[in-house]
């Protein structure tokens, strides 16, 4: 398991004094508001940032961090990452993951067949979709509720999951 997990990534600047717009990857983005730091990946390493004020426009975080006063302080950052460490994430509830725990688990039928791996996690609103990245390059999307998701084994790392009749087919 990663011990960081992203929360948000910075999309731009927002006005001359060093705030930037942050498009949240979390569920609750009201979350940033208890939140009195990130951990920045500049991709070269990782920057500690306290964080300063936060409002909320649109679909967007507003972030202002401590001693980052001007645009161009701030503008080299746009496009990367914010983490936060695990010991600062919401706490799940039961049959709940992170996404980032589940990316690259085996899936495996109820019927013992193989699928692949699990590439990626469509957030749709409804109710997520599994990407299985399959042998061939081939990807099946499973629906991530209670009748297909059978089981989430972190340790084995493993999911099992039931077919509705033409999945498979699509």
């Amino acid at each position: 398991m990663e011990e960081m997990l992203r929360v948000g990534v910075i999309s731009s600047t927002h006005g001359i004094k060093g705030e930037v717009k942050v498009f949240p990857t979390t569920d609750d983005p009201a979350r940033f508001t208890d939140l009195k730091e990130v951990t920045l990946d500049t991709k070269k390493g990782l920057e500690p940032l306290k964080i300063q004020t936060v409002r909320f426009f649109k679909n967007m975080v507003i972030l202002k961090f401590e001693g980052y006063d001007d645009i161009n302080a701030i503008e080299r950052y746009k496009g990367m990452d914010l983490l936060i460490r695990r010991d600062q994430a919401v706490e799940l509830g039961e049959g709940e993951h992170f996404i980032a725990d589940l990316i690259g688990l085996m899936v495996i039928t109820d019927e013992g067949q193989t699928l692949g791996r699990l590439k990626d996690v469509l957030q749709t609103g409804a109710n997520d979709v599994y990407v299985v990245e399959m042998e061939g390059r081939k990807e099946v999307l499973i629906p991530a509720i209670k009748p297909c998701i059978l089981d989430v084994d972190l340790a084995a790392g493993q999911m099992k999951v039931h077919l509705l009749e033409g999945l498979l087919d699509l």
